[in-house]
């Protein structure tokens, strides 16, 4: 049994915004993204990822990602990221100077399919080249499980099949294991349910949850996760990036509405909220649109 006392002191807060959430949003120039990251890690994030080297056929708002790492300011102790679905994907990665790279499954076969035209098991497959060259490089791969407390396709998604794909991942190599509610359905006793069930078989300390606000539940599940002793947690400034199978829904869960939660709770994140608030309303200027976080919203009326 999990011992309820193993809230976390410290979290680190991964800041998806710059690809999760752009990648859902309309295109932006490369200044504006190049101005994004370096107002994210002036804020005080220690990862970022931000950039996607997958076909600009398929995702197009990413297409510049080569050019927005090679202009931002890196800042000392900050771990720029890349999500990397192929081998070609990571060479292209390497050669833009990402710091660590991504690669990302499904624990639903019909989103799998779907979404990547291939089964769970051919795309844990077409990781394991990435994996390959990136030891040989002494590069670190996160792995990501998307709908792993609901699927746009099938609905329910068995514990079992998150708890399958977040192993194989663990045992390819990757050092940390994000559990996405990609559609951002799930509850909170489902939420704890879940985590609890992967960390039987991956090292707590080696998971985060990457939850989406879909249905206004995400800071909910990751209040119930945190009991658990996670201490990993997905965001994107603002609450970038809209669900794309809930036309006008919100999508990731915003980072100043965490970080807020989490400095509530005596929980250290190391970033700076009125930076945070800044960088996501920079960024909604350049979107034309306005932040989703009701933290950034309720700061602002002030």
């Amino acid at each position: 049994m999990w011992n309820m006392n193993d809230m976390p002191s410290a979290v680190k807060i991964v800041e998806v915004g710059p690809r999760d959430g752009l990648q859902n949003e309309q295109a932006v120039t490369t200044e504006a993204k190049v101005a994004l990251v370096n107002a994210l890690s002036d804020a005080g994030f220690q990862t970022i990822e931000a950039a996607s080297f997958v076909s600009p056929k398929w995702v197009p708002q990413m297409a510049d990602s080569g050019d927005v790492l090679a202009q931002i300011e890196r800042k000392p102790g900050v771990t720029y990221s890349a999500l990397t679905p192929n081998l070609k994907g990571f060479e292209l990665a390497m050669a833009a100077g990402a710091d660590e790279v991504a690669v990302f499954g499904a624990a639903s076969e019909a989103f799998s399919q779907k979404n990547i035209n291939c089964s769970i098991e051919e795309s844990l497959a077409r990781f394991a080249p990435v994996m390959e060259a990136a030891k040989a490089q002494g590069v670190r791969v996160r792995g990501y499980v998307s709908c792993v407390l609901g699927c746009p396709y099938q609905g329910e998604v068995p514990v079992s099949e998150v708890v399958r794909v977040a192993k194989q991942l663990h045992a390819m190599g990757c050092y940390e294991i994000s559990l996405g509610d990609t559609i951002g359905v799930g509850t909170p006793l489902q939420a704890q349910r879940m985590l609890a069930a992967v960390a039987e078989e991956v090292p707590m300390q080696q998971l985060a949850l990457h939850f989406h606000n879909t249905y206004g539940q995400a800071l909910a599940n990751i209040a119930a996760c945190l009991p658990l002793g996670v201490s990993v947690i997905d965001s994107a400034v603002a609450g970038l990036g809209g669900c794309p199978y809930a036309k006008g829904a919100s999508g990731n869960v915003a980072s100043e509405d965490v970080l807020y939660m989490l400095e509530g709770m005596g929980i250290h994140t190391g970033v700076d909220l009125s930076k945070a608030i800044a960088a996501g309303n920079a960024i909604c200027a350049a979107l034309g649109t306005k932040p989703r976080s009701n933290v950034s919203i309720a700061r602002s009326a002030n």
